[in-house]
């Protein structure tokens, strides 16, 4: 996907779409809701459109909701078996329903240009490792980005860690995950984020798994049909 250049303090951004992960749920503490109005509010600010699970409540409501306010674009992409559990009320953007958990995680995907993750819990966790397991295998090369909200994290950034300390996370790979505070600087990290994979096993990697991508949607599309 061919990204168009956005203004960033003056000076050109390399994304145009940012995909968001994070809980239907508000979480018990101010502070998670809080961090989801300042990220939409600075997608605001940055002229980046959102890309998020599609629901209507919890953090991923509040940051819609601040996103489509703003005037940028919302892409909602949730599995038809969740809308009723995720959407009350009305959705603002847009908003496609696919076939799966699977087929919903490859479109979030293919329409961003970086990904990031606030606080949520088990399906923002599998979203999250999976696009960094993503980037590990060379199927991607889009910078991932975690919002550490009042060190929500800090206990999975520990375990990460003792990985790479045991043998199980190559050090250099370690590097694939931007963590920071604030979406302000978790933003600008991302903006300079450098990717440490060979460019030709990206493309290769990518390549094939878009093709796998084709033919389980395809296969999707068959199953929902009959």
């Amino acid at each position: 996907m061919e990204v168009e250049d956005q203004e960033v303090g003056g000076r050109k951004s390399r994304f145009k779409r940012v995909c968001v992960f994070c809980g239907s749920s508000p979480g018990k503490r101010n502070c998670f809701k809080d961090a989801a109005v300042e990220l939409g509010r600075e997608l605001v600010s940055r002229k980046l459109d959102l890309v998020y699970g599609g629901g209507s409540v919890g953090l991923m409501g509040i940051i819609s909701q601040e996103v489509h306010s703003g005037g940028r674009h919302v892409l909602g992409i949730i599995p038809r078996t969740l809308m009723c559990k995720e959407i009350t009320g009305e959705t603002v953007g847009e908003v496609r329903a696919v076939g799966s958990m699977h087929q919903r995680k490859a479109e979030m995907a293919r329409f961003s240009d970086c990904f990031i993750a606030l606080p949520g819990g088990y399906g923002t966790l599998e979203e999250l490792l999976e696009v960094i397991s993503w980037a590990q295998l060379g199927i991607h090369n889009k910078p991932v980005g975690l919002l550490n909200v009042d060190g929500y994290y800090d206990p999975l950034l520990s375990f990460i860690d003792k990985a790479v300390e045991d043998g199980f996370i190559k050090p250099s790979q370690r590097h694939i995950l931007v963590t920071a505070p604030t979406p302000k600087e978790l933003l600008q990290q991302l903006e300079d984020y450098v990717v440490v994979q060979d460019d030709d096993e990206v493309g290769g990697n990518r390549a094939r798994w878009e093709v796998e991508q084709v033919e389980l949607n395809a296969s999707l599309h068959t199953e929902i049909a009959r």
